[in-house]
């Protein structure tokens, strides 16, 4: 594996690297009794589906920037100006510029997020007390080092850009590794990060269904991380329904409120504006309050609120705080368990299918 890194990731305030410091547990399982047969099914199907990432297609040619020209020159410009009501008409080079850069950051959040999984889970292989669910998390650890590895290919070698991790991901990150109790790190991990990274991929295959390589990553990560989710779910669900104390609820509730936060506030893309010159003070409002960002936000915990409702996380306590955020028309949904599939809502698709179908009769 050698490939030439046109633009190397931006190194945070803290360096290079960034030492962590965690104390928990390590548990040896030595009456290996494999009672969970769903682990192992699911342990299986992951030693089945694994991939190279040095077999994709590395050679195709991607240029975002003459995507989004031609898009614009098709009549894109207008109707986005139209449908988005941004807050000033934006020139042509301006909207190459804020494309490209949401484009690079979510890929960019993408493969720090993978990072964190990629850690998160070798704890998750030290701490959990089943041996079943040990084998797994020994295979998820190969499948995000993988992750790591393509979304840092194509960001350094294929788009040309990129960007740090976003502080509240990273504030998020350093509390599920930091955590001493393994199902913790589950929950944060497998649950609210690779939950939300889900639905998130959707998004991307909707955005550019004419770039092949990022269609292919995505697709592979996709299949990847529906069983990382649904791995979540089913390690959880027995501990967290008939074994927890009313305090260790709360704890659980507590944590994944604040999750959801720290999320919502990742998603307001501050650093995008930023770096294309744009007034932060007057894009972000508008981002809060457009329905194609409120529905892309939304969209992005579609996995996360029926999988805690299965958890019995959906509490009073967590209904409370996702009723104000606009959370629970997911409440009913199919959980990772049952589908993995993530769907786009109506708004989304409705928006982006408009772009196309204005590109195209132009």
């Amino acid at each position: 594996m050698n490939y030439i890194q046109h633009n190397p990731l931006p190194i945070p305030d803290v360096g290079p690297s960034e030492r962590v410091p965690v104390s928990m547990d390590t548990i040896f399982d030595w009456e290996y009794a494999l009672r969970r047969q769903n682990l192992l099914a699911l342990y299986e199907k992951g030693k089945a589906s694994s991939w190279n990432a040095s077999d994709l297609a590395w050679e195709t040619e991607v240029d975002f920037a003459k995507k989004t020209r031609d898009m614009l020159g098709a009549g894109a410009g207008e109707i986005f100006n139209q449908l988005l009501n941004p807050p000033h008409k934006l020139e042509p080079e301006v909207s190459v510029e804020l494309n490209l850069n949401i484009t690079a950051w979510m890929l960019s959040q993408f493969l720090h997020g993978e990072q964190g999984a990629l850690l998160a889970t070798a704890k998750i292989v030290q701490g959990v007390p089943w041996e079943e669910a040990k084998w797994y998390a020994a295979n998820q650890v190969a499948d995000e080092a993988r992750h790591v590895e393509v979304y840092h290919r194509y960001l350094t070698e294929k788009l040309g850009r990129s960007f740090g991790v976003n502080r509240h991901l990273r504030t998020l990150l350093d509390q599920i590794i930091c955590d001493s109790r393994w199902d913790m790190t589950y929950l944060g991990m497998q649950i609210i990060v690779e939950g939300l990274a889900l639905a998130a991929f959707s998004l991307i295959k909707l955005q550019w269904p004419d770039e092949p390589l990022i269609q292919d990553i995505t697709a592979r990560i996709m299949g990847d991380e529906a069983r990382h989710v649904a791995f979540g779910v089913l390690s959880l669900e027995h501990l967290y329904t008939k074994e927890l104390s009313g305090a260790e609820l709360k704890e659980r509730e507590d944590f994944v409120i604040e999750a959801t936060h720290l999320m919502r506030e990742r998603l307001l893309m501050e650093d995008v504006y930023e770096r294309t010159g744009l007034d932060v003070k007057v894009w972000l409002p508008w981002s809060i309050q457009t329905p194609y960002m409120r529905g892309f936000r939304q969209m992005l915990f579609s996995k996360i609120v029926p999988n805690l409702k299965r958890l019995g996380l959906l509490t009073p306590r967590v209904r409370a705080a996702y009723q104000k955020l606009d959370l629970l028309r997911f409440e009913h949904l199919k959980d990772s368990s049952e589908e993995p599939e993530v769907m786009a809502p109506a708004e989304l698709i409705e928006v982006l299918s408009q772009i196309r179908q204005g590109t195209s009769a132009s």
